[in-house]
């Protein structure tokens, strides 16, 4: 069992630390909205309100024993600057960090995080690969045993809503984004119905994926 502290529960950050959990990893969810926070008790092992800004936070939680630190603020760019040079402070072996942009990108390395993602450009460019493409079906390798795949919603999904479906837990899978026909729908509305030919780009691992293809 592997340990991660999330730093940052908006929408992505909810994602990765649920996720995370459910795969039977020890997941620390860190936020200063008490909100945020709570909606996460019942999902991670452990959900803490605090300012990763201050390395004190950090410092007392123990966050130099984890194993992974993912820094999911992508709008605040001061903030995740200030959280990853305090991570990389305390030990931190790896810490993955979340951008909004390639100059966000770039401070962040600059500072010391191991990996920098921008979902969004990772998600429309492969959307904008699919759009010139004959393929039903497509795919991301992320590692052995995770990917990102885009194929066409199950007809049984038709007419019901990602919240209906309960879709994360039932599937155990992510959906990054919806594609109905040349919209591209990044983080979608989880109570809006699917439409008939939607396509969607779901995270997961390898054999839950499988999964939502065959049905």
């Amino acid at each position: 069992m592997k340990q991660y502290v999330v730093i940052g529960m908006g929408r992505f950050g909810q994602e990765i630390a649920a996720k995370l959990y459910e795969l039977g990893n020890e997941v620390l969810a860190l936020d200063q909205n008490e909100l945020n926070v709570n909606n996460m008790s019942n999902r991670v092992t452990y959900a803490v309100v605090g300012d990763a800004q201050n390395i004190e936070v950090l410092r007392k939680l123990g966050v130099k024993n984890y194993d992974t630190a993912v820094v999911a603020i992508g709008g605040d760019l001061t903030a995740s600057i200030l959280i990853t040079m305090n991570l990389k402070e305390l030990g931190v072996k790896n810490v993955i960090c979340k951008a909004q942009n390639e100059r966000h990108k770039l401070a962040l390395e600059k500072v010391g995080a191991d990996r920098v993602m921008i979902p969004e450009k990772l998600i429309a460019g492969k959307l904008a690969e699919s759009l010139s493409s004959a393929k039903v079906l497509d795919y991301i390798n992320l590692s052995g045993d995770f990917s990102i795949v885009e194929t066409v919603i199950p007809e049984k999904w038709v007419g019901h809503s990602i919240a209906q479906l309960n879709v994360s837990s039932r599937y155990h899978v992510v959906l990054l984004a919806i594609k109905r026909g040349q919209r591209m729908m990044v983080s979608p509305d989880t109570s809006a119905p699917f439409e008939a030919g939607d396509v969607v780009l779901a995270l997961g691992e390898n054999s839950a994926l499988d999964k939502i293809k065959q049905l």
